[in-house]
């Protein structure tokens, strides 16, 4: 009954209504699209460390983040892949390279050097042919989200990178690094666009048997490789997130605009449920002329607040689904995990019944002796 009656004196007095309802909505839409954008650019900053397909990494020592790796030498390689608990132990290649455009400019662009015929690092998802395409030792990749930057490229195109002649033989889905464009080729290959002396590599890809214990294999490495950095292929995707999150200032630029966007929230909200409850407290006198008791009033307010939040969070998550939809498919990063979603509507249920607060104070200073004035 008391729920009904916070529904009833909501619909009676809209405008209020519909300047709270805007407060919750401004929270969920702007918080939710600023938390999609941080974890699609998370994604861009390990998205070669996470697409592995590796159980651990073996990298140059000290390093802060993937990308920072010196090279190693091919005896890393040698002491683990004879190692028991050890499937595959795959080497790769990161490089530099201009890429030549058809109208002869040039791109910058990154190149991953993959090994046949387990390619392992190499492109996970494609829109045209497959990973077997860089078998072809002159063989690359190039996303098709990078097209229209590197001249709209087809399949069967020769063109050169870094003075060297390569073939586009595949088009990748969404592959796609934060330091820049990301293209694909045989390890060899891209030894020779980069001018990166024999024997030696930027990291090697380890996968263990099933049964090991990954801990233990890790710690092993570490004794058997001393001046070299083992990690596990989450530690390795944690540092590089941290690394770019703290040193190019991503994390508090997104951190500020996600607190501002929560304060306008709770301003907004404060603000019209003070308004509301101070055009109807009257309507409170009333309640408590004809025997309401302080916690009726009480329950009114918060039902209130709890009906707003959740209309308000239902819009704001469809307006998300709009937005999300219109970017699919385009470079704009985004992305959205699925444990976000009750954790933000849970903080904004929370906002908005801390910023109805000073109303229900205002609320339960009612007078019923008001009502006969």
């Amino acid at each position: 009954m008391r729920s009904f009656t916070a529904l009833r004196m909501l619909l009676h007095d809209r405008s209020s209504t519909a300047g709270s309802l805007l407060g919750v909505v401004a929270i969920v839409f702007l918080v939710g699209q600023q938390l999609s954008i941080l974890f699609g650019l998370l994604n861009f900053m390990s998205v070669l460390v996470d697409h592995s397909g590796a159980d651990a990494w073996i990298l140059s020592s000290q390093i802060t983040n993937v990308d920072a790796a010196n090279l190693i030498p091919s005896s890393y390689l040698e002491r683990t892949i004879g190692l028991p608990e050890i499937q595959w132990a795959e080497p790769i290649l990161f490089g530099n390279g201009l890429f030549k455009k058809k109208d002869g400019s040039f791109e910058s662009v990154r190149v991953i050097g993959v090994r046949r015929p387990y390619l392992a690092g190499g492109p996970w998802a494609f829109v045209s042919s497959d990973n077997r395409s860089l078998l072809d030792v002159d063989s690359v990749t190039v996303d098709r989200l990078d097209l229209p930057k590197l001249g709209s490229p087809s399949i069967g195109d020769i063109t050169e990178i870094g003075s060297t002649r390569v073939i586009i033989g595949a088009i990748t889905d969404d592959a796609r690094g934060f330091q820049g464009t990301l293209v694909f080729g045989n390890l060899e290959k891209v030894r020779q666009i980069s001018k990166i002396p024999p024997g030696r590599y930027s990291a090697i890809l380890v996968k263990f048997k099933k049964g090991v214990d990954p801990k233990q294999c890790i710690d092993k490495l570490r004794v058997i490789l001393p001046r070299a950095s083992v990690y596990s292929t989450a530690e390795l995707s944690q540092l590089t997130r941290t690394y770019y999150i703290i040193n190019t200032g991503i994390g508090g630029s997104f951190g500020f605009s996600t607190v501002i966007s929560i304060l306008i929230g709770v301003v907004i909200i404060t603000l019209t449920m003070y308004s509301s409850v101070l055009n109807r407290e009257r309507d409170f006198a009333v309640m408590r002329a004809l025997g309401a008791r302080r916690r009726d009033i009480i329950v009114v307010v918060i039902s209130q607040a709890l009906i707003i939040s959740i209309i308000g969070i239902i819009l704001g998550f469809l307006f998300l689904a709009i937005l999300f939809n219109a970017v699919r498919g385009t470079s704009m990063p985004h992305y959205y995990p699925k444990i976000v979603p009750p954790i933000h509507a849970g903080i904004t249920i929370i906002v908005s019944l801390l910023g109805s607060l000073v109303a229900l104070r205002k609320a339960l200073k009612s007078e019923p002796a008001s009502v006969f004035h």
